[in-house]
C-alpha cells in the first residue's frame, strides 16, 4: 500500500487520499491522483463511491459492478493521456505492470465487463482477472531406431515459398477492441499495390483447394507403424525471449535482432533508442537504401504492437497504413494456404499464433515421422511487411519485394520443436529447427 500523503495536494479530499493509499504501482504519482479524482467525480452521481472503497479494501471479488458511462472509442482521458478505464484501474489498483486489456478476462458474473459493450463499463478491479498461459501438455514422443530416420536434411514444402502466396484482410466489421477471431474466414482483398480499399469476392475454396495447403502437405507424409514402448515426453519450457525479430529492406537484412523479453513490444519507424519494450526502426542504417526504402520508412510511423498473452501472440496495427502478416499458424486456423497474407488495416489486430494450436499439431505430427515435425519450423516462422503488400493481388509478389519489412522467429516453439526432433533421433546431416 503505497504512502502518498507527502505528494497529495493538502486539498486533495479524503476519500481521494484514502483510495490512492491502496495504489499498487510506484511513480507518477500526479497522474494516478488525477485518474483517481476523475473516478470519484463520476462516481459521485452514481452512489457508487462505498462500493468503490469497500472492493479495494476488502479486495472481495463478490462486490457490485462499479460502472461509468462508455465513450465513443471506448476510451478515457486522464491528462494527456488516454486508455481503457478497466485497464487504468487494474493497473492503479492490482497490476502495476498490465500492459493491456488483452491480459484481462473478466468475470462471469460481472454485468458490465468492458468486452460485453454496454453502454456503461466496470471499472471494479476485482471483478477481472489476469490472462495466464495454459499449461501445455507434454508432447510423448517414441525414439525411433536409426533406419527409419531421413539420412538427408528434410525438404520443407517447396509450395510455400516457391508459389505466389494468397491474399486476405480482416472483414469490415472486425471488432478492433478484441481479439476474438471471427468464426468464418474474412473476404478476399483485390488491389493493384495495396493503396486501394475495395472489397473483392474472392472465393476461400480456391484459397484451400491448392494441393500445396497444410492440410495435403502433411497428408502425403505416411503414418508410421504403432510406437514402440519407449516414449519418452517432451515439454514446453517458456524462453528467456519469447521471439526474435529481424529487420529487412527488399533482400537486406539490416540491423541486429532484435530479442524480445517484454509481452508487449513495439516495432515502429522512429528514430528513438530501443530498449526492452521497442525496437525502432528509424535509426538503422543502410548504405544502399534505395529511395522508395527511404518514402516507404517515413510512412512506417508507429508501426505495430505485439503481444504475448496467454500463450497466444496478436499483432495490433499502430500505423495509418496498414500491416500485412504472414502466419502459417494463422492460415491454418481458417484452412486458408499456409502462405497467405492477411492485411491488417489500422487501429486493428489479429491472432497470428496459439501455442495450444501448436502442441496439438506437434502431437499429431509426431505419428506421422521425423518429416512431419520439421515441417512444422514453417509455423513459428512469421512475416510482416508494413506500408506494402505482397502476394497474388499485388504488384508486389513476394516479401523480399517489399521496402520493409521483419520476420519473427518464436523461440518457445521451435526450442520445443528442437528437443522433439532430438528425441526422435538426429539424422546423420546436423538438423534443427532453426536449420
Amino acid at each position: 500500500m503505497s504512502m502518498l500523503s507527502s505528494v497529495t495536494s493538502p486539498f486533495t479530499p479524503p476519500i481521494v487520499k484514502r483510495l490512492l493509499g491502496w495504489n499498487k504501482g510506484e511513480g507518477e504519482d500526479k497522474w494516478s491522483e488525477k485518474a483517481v479524482k476523475s473516478l470519484v467525480k463520476k462516481l459521485k452521481k452514481t452512489g457508487g463511491l462505498d462500493e468503490l472503497e469497500k472492493s479495494i479494501t476488502t479486495q472481495n471479488p463478490k462486490t457490485k459492478c462499479i460502472t461509468i458511462p462508455r465513450s465513443l472509442d471506448g476510451r478515457l482521458q486522464v491528462s494527456h493521456r488516454k486508455g481503457l478505464p478497466h485497464v487504468i484501474y487494474c493497473r492503479l489498483w492490482r497490476w502495476p505492470d498490465l500492459q493491456s486489456h488483452h491480459e484481462l478476462r473478466a468475470l462471469e458474473f460481472c454485468e458490465y465487463a468492458f468486452s460485453l459493450k454496454r453502454d456503461e463499463v466496470c471499472v471494479n478491479p476485482y471483478h477481472y482477472t489476469r490472462v495466464e498461459a495454459p499449461v501445455l501438455p507434454p508432447v510423448l514422443v517414441p525414439r525411433q531406431p536409426q533406419g527409419d530416420v531421413p539420412s538427408e536434411l528434410p525438404l520443407l514444402d517447396s509450395n510455400f515459398g516457391s508459389s505466389v502466396p494468397e491474399n486476405t484482410n480482416l472483414p469490415e466489421n472486425f471488432d478492433s477492441n478484441s481479439f476474438n477471431i471471427p468464426e468464418t474466414p474474412p473476404p478476399g482483398y483485390m488491389s493493384e499495390d495495396g493503396d486501394q480499399d475495395q472489397q473483392s469476392p474472392v472465393s476461400m475454396d480456391s484459397m484451400v483447394s491448392s494441393p500445396s495447403n497444410w492440410d495435403s502437405a502433411t497428408e502425403t507424409i505416411p503414418t508410421s507403424p504403432s510406437p514402440p514402448l519407449d516414449v519418452m515426453p517432451v515439454t514446453y519450457c517458456e524462453p528467456a525471449f519469447w521471439c526474435s525479430i529481424s529487420y529487412y529492406e527488399l533482400n537486406t537484412r539490416v540491423g541486429e535482432t532484435f530479442h524480445a523479453s517484454q509481452p508487449s513490444v513495439t516495432v515502429d519507424g522512429y528514430t528513438d533508442p530501443s530498449n526492452a519494450d521497442r525496437f525502432c526502426l528509424g535509426l538503422l542504417s543502410n548504405v544502399n537504401r534505395s529511395q522508395v526504402v527511404e518514402t516507404t520508412r517515413c510512412h512506417v510511423g508507429k508501426g505495430v504492437r505485439l503481444y504475448y498473452i496467454g500463450g497466444e501472440v496478436f499483432a495490433e496495427c499502430l500505423s495509418e497504413s496498414s500491416i500485412f502478416v504472414q502466419s502459417p499458424n494463422c492460415n491454418q486456423r481458417y484452412g486458408w494456404h499456409p502462405a497467405t497474407v492477411c492485411k491488417i488495416p489500422p487501429g486493428c489486430n489479429l491472432k497470428i499464433f496459439n501455442n495450444q494450436e501448436f502442441a496439438a499439431l506437434l502431437s499429431q505430427s509426431v505419428g506421422q515421422g521425423f518429416e512431419a515435425v520439421y515441417q512444422l519450423t514453417r509455423m513459428c516462422t512469421i512475416r510482416m511487411s508494413f506500408v506494402k503488400g505482397w502476394g497474388a493481388e499485388y504488384r508486389r509478389q513476394t516479401v523480399t519485394s517489399t521496402p520493409c519489412w521483419i520476420e519473427l522467429h518464436l523461440n518457445g516453439p521451435l526450442q520445443w520443436l528442437d528437443k522433439v526432433l532430438t528425441q526422435m533421433g538426429s539424422p546423420r546431416i546436423p538438423c534443427t529447427s532453426m536449420s
